[in-house]
């Protein structure tokens, strides 16, 4: 076996980076290890600025050719990427479960298709993509949507793959070239992504994937003058880091920057769907962007609540994230962990109060986590944890929930439990959020715009807004005059 080729659960993966249709490795590596057993994955390439301006120049050259492609070539090979996603499900499912820690039924079953479906979904739309002509004083406008060159999209660690592929299918769509930065705590899938793309026939330097830990290659490639776009899911400092380095170019940027969301629970509600739901929010482990981390519960019914709540959780199961009957694995890294309980400490000793948990587990694992007896102005209600945490308020009035929710620095989500439409439609109508939900969570279709209010992000993508983004929007005005005769 290469020396490059490091083996997952069974399943040969290049550490190398893929850069303008070929492997490349770098000087200096970085140890990938698996948050399940701590044990390692791989020596990664280290990418630098050398690896970032060969990527971007591989993107640059291969523009022309691709933008120039016809719509129906480009959604044919994104097709046939999927087709590619598809074949190799089951690969894709145990590498990114050993690498990320979420559970493997989860990704066998609702994340891995969801990548398929990404790519598919991202073509189809492409060949309806269109705008009606219309007319100002006789003169002809038409609307069309041009590519916008290379762009670099940076991805997060908790769905790894998923999340690419949601920033990658619209930008290749598009007509644009890409170069690919993963997470350099989950890098695995994106390497091999890089190999089904070329197995699908997706010409060379049309998608890169870079690999690298720290600033260096991240500012390289965000602060490059060849980069068109500049597509970020993380933490709001790295945003405003990628922010200022892209700002010399006044690259357009898209943020999705996580939240601190809300879950209301007014007393009309069903309380066993509302319960449910808030038990759902320790899917992944917490580490959700859209985790409706902050229980917001009528005062006359809290002690119900609480009461079937804890019941509820205390049948989940967390251990391997392989094993079926799992339902809560381990989080991502030694570092966020040790975040985690900062959080769940300092909070305890400000006054707060563990209903359940409140304490690590064995290994990478932290127990499920209700805290009461919180203050709105407390670190742990305002700063987002991204762990299986949860605080929980109660309200006395409508008013007070909406205040309640709106009261910190984010907007990603919100979540409405209610028995009663016409208020559903008050709240959700002052609800300060990307997307709302009522008696349901995670429900989520492509064609939707996607993104954050407040520090929870900048811009919207889904459907057409994804190609708003990734292109160019021109408009061509002609007059009705003016032809010359060329019969």
């Amino acid at each position: 076996m290469s020396a490059h080729l490091t083996t997952v659960a069974g399943v040969a993966v290049d550490t190398r980076h893929w850069i303008g249709g070929e492997r490349v490795a770098s000087t200096e590596t970085f140890t990938d290890v698996s948050p399940i057993d701590g044990s390692t994955l791989g020596e990664i390439s280290r990418g630098t600025a050398t690896e970032a301006t060969a990527a971007v120049a591989a993107a640059r050259a291969a523009f022309p050719g691709w933008a120039a492609t016809p719509r129906a070539e480009r959604a044919r090979i994104l097709h046939a990427i999927a087709d590619g996603v598809e074949k190799r499900l089951e690969e894709l499912a145990v590498v990114e479960t050993t690498d990320n820690g979420a559970l493997l039924r989860s990704h066998r079953r609702g994340v891995m298709p969801r990548v398929a479906h990404n790519f598919r979904f991202f073509a189809d739309w492409l060949l309806t993509l269109d705008h009606e002509d219309f007319d100002t004083r006789g003169h002809s406008n038409h609307v069309s949507w041009d590519p916008a060159g290379p762009c670099v999209l940076i991805t997060p660690w908790n769905a790894p793959l998923m999340l690419a592929t949601w920033k990658v299918a619209p930008a290749l769509a598009a007509g644009n070239t890409v170069i690919l930065k993963p997470a350099e705590w989950t890098p695995l899938t994106a390497s091999l992504l890089a190999d089904i793309a070329a197995e699908a026939g997706l010409p060379a330097g049309v998608l890169n994937v870079v690999q690298g830990y720290g600033s260096e290659i991240g500012d390289a490639l965000t602060s490059h003058p060849d980069v068109r776009r500049i597509s970020f899911t993380g933490s709001v400092p790295t945003a405003k880091h990628i922010s200022a380095s892209a700002a010399a170019n006044l690259t357009p940027l898209s943020l999705e920057l996580g939240g601190k969301s809300p879950l209301l629970v007014f007393a009309d509600a069903d309380l066993d769907l509302a319960v449910d739901l808030a038990v759902e929010q320790y899917d992944n482990a917490g580490q959700v962007c859209l985790a409706a981390t902050r229980i917001l519960v009528e005062e006359t019914i809290v002690e119900e609540f609480t009461r079937r709540f804890t019941e509820r959780a205390a049948r989940l199961q967390q251990g391997d994230p392989r094993d079926e009957s799992t339902d809560i694995g381990p989080n991502i890294h030694p570092r966020q962990l040790e975040k985690i309980d900062g959080f769940v400490q300092r909070a305890l000793a400000a006054g707060a109060r563990a209903v359940i948990g409140g304490h690590r587990g064995e290994g990478q694992y932290y127990a499920p986590t209700l805290l009461t007896d919180v203050a709105q102005d407390s670190e742990i209600v305002q700063e987002e944890v991204f762990g299986p945490v949860l605080t929980l308020q109660t309200f006395t009035t409508e008013e007070e929930a909406v205040r309640l929710a709106n009261g910190t620095r984010f907007g990603l989500a919100a979540t409405v439990a209610t028995g009663d439409p016409e208020r559903a439609e008050r709240v959700t109508a002052q609800l300060v959020a990307g997307t709302v939900w009522v008696n349901c969570f995670f429900v989520r279709d492509l064609q939707a715009p996607f993104g954050g209010s407040r520090h929870s992000g900048v811009g919207r993508e889904g459907g057409t807004w994804s190609f708003d983004f990734y292109c160019d929007i021109k408009n061509t005005v002609t007059a009705p005059k003016g032809w010359k005769d060329h019969g």
